[in-house]
């Protein structure tokens, strides 16, 4: 209750500072550009709220190398971050394989098949303390995925996480999916922000291209296991725990350079 007061409220001060096109100061009119606040933190969840690619990959390229011992595990990078259906088409071709191949397809079904990932000890244990303080603040909170929409319910419920998201995403919703940036321009859309009023946590060189094309302010979460581009990205961060200053640190500047406009002083 007190979080959706608080998140009703914050969206209700933005509303009226967006809505200033003029301050009276010393009987001078004075036209400010508009100041964009962050009301919305949305995630993404592999290798962001769970460290599960390395798993993803390491379990591939284990069993793959067992009938195809040319396949490097460099070659199934471009696996990390990508939806199910590109995943698929990258491993048929780092393994050389027609998609209508029947024996290959049963292979690639049994190697997901026999990936077992207890996805609570995998989530990372800034994660859940994040989602809490955010919803505590009032900022609206949206998980925006690649991963297919059974998946992603299997793992916020496994991790309990759920219940902290506004409105959960997934790229098989969409005809593309990261990089292109329509799940994050559909993501603030359902949260009924404008996408420069969003905050995306991203690692993968899709993920930070989606949300850097969608307009929004990024941070990469650093991991150089895969050789991500995330030169696109905003912030660079080492842990979930640095979101939430930067977030605070950036509304903190709004609120500054609109009081100074208010004075005059800009």
């Amino acid at each position: 209750m007190i979080a959706s007061v608080l998140a009703y409220l914050r969206q209700a001060i933005n509303k009226i500072v967006h809505g200033v096109g003029y301050w009276v100061c010393g009987g001078i009119k004075e036209q400010l550009q508009e100041v964009y606040m962050i009301r919305a933190v949305i995630f993404d969840m592999d290798g962001v709220l769970i460290d599960s690619e390395i798993v993803y990959l390491d379990e591939m390229y284990k069993k793959l190398a067992v009938t195809h011992p040319w396949v490097k595990r460099e070659d199934l990078f471009p696996i990390v971050g990508s939806t199910n259906r590109r995943t698929k088409e990258i491993v048929f071709e780092v393994a050389g394989e027609p998609m209508d191949s029947v024996s290959f397809n049963e292979e690639y079904k049994m190697l997901w098949e026999s990936c077992n990932v207890s996805y609570p000890d995998i989530l990372r244990k800034e994660a859940v303390p994040l989602l809490k303080a955010l919803n505590e603040k009032g900022y609206l909170t949206a998980l925006a995925s690649s991963t297919d929409t059974k998946g992603i319910e299997r793992v916020v419920t496994e991790c309990g996480i759920k219940g902290y998201f506004r409105y959960i995403i997934s790229g098989d919703m969409f005809r593309e999916s990261k990089p292109n940036p329509e799940i994050y321009l559909h993501t603030a859309e359902k949260l009924g922000c404008m996408p420069s009023e969003c905050f995306a946590v991203e690692d993968s060189t899709y993920g930070v291209t989606a949300g850097a094309r969608a307009g929004m302010t990024v941070a990469a979460v650093r991991d150089d296991r895969f050789n991500f581009d995330q030169s696109l990205a905003n912030y660079y961060i080492d842990t979930l725990d640095e979101v939430l200053p930067i977030v605070e640190s950036l509304n903190m500047e709004e609120a500054a350079a609109l009081g100074c406009r208010k004075c005059g002083k800009l």
